[in-house]
């Protein structure tokens, strides 16, 4: 697709998380605001998902310190069986906790002497699930109200 250039200086259409769409019937305008619009949702949704995780780790190592595999065990117990988590998203998670000083790490000898790093919630981490949970509750309220009225 070759790059329309027409569009470059104008002002960015979002307002917070809403979009203004204008058709333009003489040019591409909808459409290519559609295609940003896209591009803006998909990183959204990868950011409440990856949002979503931290909250569920942090709310888990709450309980206690724990390996990685736990924390994994462990969500999808919790879960009802409902919610998975693959290694290949947890452990970055719980690195972009460790280094944002929301949990620690250590390096532990495991039962078939081999190391393991086990995690904990630090003061910070205790302090940031609360703020998050509340923000959920308040989204995932806002949620519920819509889908039992509209």
């Amino acid at each position: 697709m070759v790059a329309d250039n027409r569009f470059a200086n104008l002002p960015e259409l979002q307002i917070g998380n809403i979009f203004l769409l204008t058709v333009d019937r003489e040019s591409r305008t909808l459409g290519l605001l559609l295609g940003v619009y896209r591009r803006n949702m998909k990183k959204q949704k990868a950011e409440l998902l990856q949002g979503t995780l931290e909250l569920l780790v942090l709310r888990i190592l709450r309980s206690g310190r724990m390996h990685g595999w736990d924390v994994m065990q462990r969500l999808q117990l919790l879960s009802g069986e409902v919610l998975s988590v693959t290694p290949g998203a947890l452990y970055p998670a719980l690195h972009r906790l460790e280094e944002r000083g929301l949990i620690s790490a250590v390096w532990e000898p495991s039962e078939n002497n081999r190391r393991s790093k086990v995690y904990q919630l630090t003061a910070a981490g205790r302090k940031q699930l609360e703020a998050e949970r509340q923000e959920w509750e308040r989204f995932s309220g806002a949620v519920a109200l819509i889908l039992r009225n509209a």
